[in-house]
């Protein structure tokens, strides 16, 4: 997919840090509304509702201007995820520098910071990402589905698998912690395995989160699979109308024993904060959104 043509705007907030009821909890940082990378299964397409753009997801930006943070300490301890939405690391950051902007503002906070990117410009601010490391807890992560190019192209117009995990290794060899966001996992394609045998020596977590499909990209996502892998579209169907749960169930088994045949832990819904030992990332399984919403890293699921 290439990069769409992008009308930029500029937009004026009372605070970038918003309160989030994302698994992990703490705060969400979005520097930017809107997102150039286009995802086909984007869920944050939703976002136009609030933002009054009437252009297609994927076309628009805006640049946040906000007050600086004059006491980050007050976020001491607590979750901030820079890129819940929008991409901090997209390519108008290479200009307008306001991803590196908060990483500034926050780098003495004491924060738990998590950088969420598809990515490999994090590589710009690694002299910046080393100080922060130092005295905060740190992390970042890249999504990574798929070691297919060209399924990678037909679903988003971020940089290559391979320059997302080259930008992993130089991170990782930083002595920052990594993770390998395998997100989401469309079934019958994205190979969990594969990804983690290649993954595993450069990062620290493995997380898993399934497909999830509704709102208008279902449409989208359902007729590419029609077209491009119609011997799936049955699975599909099970999974997405009917509401099926036993081939996430079944790849929940899976990778529990694909932890146990690489050494690795195998746990769900938490996120422990370490240093694993080289080639043995502990595997976390996120998958049901539903389940996980609001929990804030705990452990515990929302269940019926």
């Amino acid at each position: 997919m290439e990069l769409p043509e992008i009308k930029v705007g500029f937009t004026t907030t009372k605070s970038v840090m918003t309160k989030s009821n994302g698994p992990l909890g703490g705060y969400a940082v979005n520097p930017y509304v809107g997102c150039s990378h286009a995802c086909r299964y984007c869920y944050a397409s939703f976002m136009k509702r609030f933002t009054g753009h009437t252009e297609e997801w994927g076309t628009f930006m805006d640049v946040k201007e906000w007050p600086a943070i004059k006491n980050p300490q007050k976020y001491a301890g607590q979750k901030v995820i820079i890129g819940t939405v929008t991409d901090g690391y997209n390519p108008l950051e290479e200009t307008y520098g306001k991803t590196r902007k908060i990483l500034e503002e926050l780098k003495d906070s004491d924060a738990d910071i998590l950088i969420c990117t598809k990515s490999d410009l994090v590589l710009r601010d690694l002299d910046l990402l080393k100080e922060i490391n130092k005295n905060n807890r740190l992390t970042v992560s890249w999504s990574v589905n798929t070691l297919d190019e060209s399924f990678k192209d037909d679903m988003d117009a971020a940089v290559s698998i391979e320059r997302r995990l080259a930008a992993m290794k130089q991170v990782y060899d930083a002595g920052i912690r990594t993770v390998c966001f395998i997100s989401p996992v469309f079934p019958g394609i994205t190979e969990i395995e594969v990804i983690i045998e290649r993954a595993k020596d450069q990062c620290d977590l493995v997380w898993l989160e399934n497909l999830n499909l509704r709102g208008g990209f279902k449409k989208t996502i359902m007729d590419y699979i029609a077209e491009k892998h119609p011997d799936l579209l049955p699975l599909y169907d099970e999974i997405y109308n009917k509401k099926n749960r036993s081939y996430f169930e079944a790849l929940e088994k899976k990778a529990e024993e694909i932890a146990g045949k690489y050494g690795c832990r195998f746990v769900d819904n938490e996120t422990p904060y370490e240093r694993v030992p080289q080639g043995h990332p502990t595997i976390v399984d996120y998958f049901y959104h539903e389940e996980v919403r609001g929990t804030a890293n705990s452990g515990k699921r929302n269940k019926k």
